[in-house]
């Protein structure tokens, strides 16, 4: 039995759902994190509803609601090891579900102020100051921090497939749907592309439980970037420790 997550279309960005993309939602005062490699602000990638009403994996009984929610570096793709589990250059949350909101985007740096260093009485070297120039470095920044797109991801099961890419396969066939459409699994067996990385909780030393197997998705401007490859995200209910990683 295989539950697949598949494109579900547009969604609020701000939705409590099972979704790529979108902005992080965490309890109030939270900092927007950043990578412990490189010092700047991770990129948001998804988020996964644990537990409670259209919970998309579930910790148990008693668990509270919960949900994961997944960051990466893309300061400097390929050099920070945004792939490997325990690098600092991504990040797995589990958040209480009850009183989220969306995280402030980080402040960026003023690059106007090095330049009033250099020279205060001079705004800019043709004499005019680009306001609109600074909009644009600030959208700019958004955009590395945010996918260029929100979707919903609908949990579909199959029963008789015993793995993640036969369970592809079937729905693409019975839907009609491109194969690309699948964005990922829940819970179940990670389908590898390269050797086992289960990591073992930070807490109790554990192998950990496959909480979600992502897929960068049907649109390459907005996709997630694992190389044209899969992440995986981790989850010890007992100890609320969470890792991710990603193959290709």
């Amino acid at each position: 039995m295989t539950t697949l997550i598949t494109e579900g279309g547009p969604v609020a960005a701000d939705a409590t759902v099972t979704r790529i993309g979108g902005v992080p939602l965490a309890p109030p005062g939270t900092a927007w994190p950043s990578c412990a490699d490189c010092g700047g602000p991770l990129q948001f990638l998804a988020q996964i509803v644990l537990d409670g009403p259209g919970a998309a994996v579930t910790g148990g009984p008693g668990q509270q609601d919960r949900v994961l929610v997944l960051f990466a570096c893309q300061n400097r793709p390929g050099v920070c090891q945004d792939w490997e589990a325990r690098s600092g250059a991504n990040l797995a949350l589990i958040l209480p579900a009850q009183g989220l909101a969306p995280i402030p985007l980080p402040v960026p740096a003023d690059p106007d102020e090095d330049d009033a260093e250099d020279d205060p009485d001079d705004p800019d070297e043709d004499g005019f100051e680009d306001d609109e120039d600074d909009e644009d470095d600030e959208d700019d920044e958004d955009e590395a921090l945010l996918l260029g797109a929100t979707r919903a991801a609908e949990p579909q099961l199959l029963p008789d497939a015993p793995d993640f890419d036969s369970a592809r396969a079937a729905w693409a066939a019975r839907t009609g749907r491109p194969r690309n459409h699948v964005l990922g699994q829940l819970n179940g067996t990670p389908a590898w592309l390269q050797y086992d990385q289960t990591p073992n909780c930070a807490t109790c030393a554990e192998p950990m439980r496959l909480a979600v197997q992502l897929q960068e998705g049907p649109d390459p401007l907005t996709a997630m970037n694992f190389g044209s490859g899969r992440a995986y995200a981790f989850t010890c209910s007992p100890c609320t420790d969470a890792a991710f990683l990603w193959q290709c």
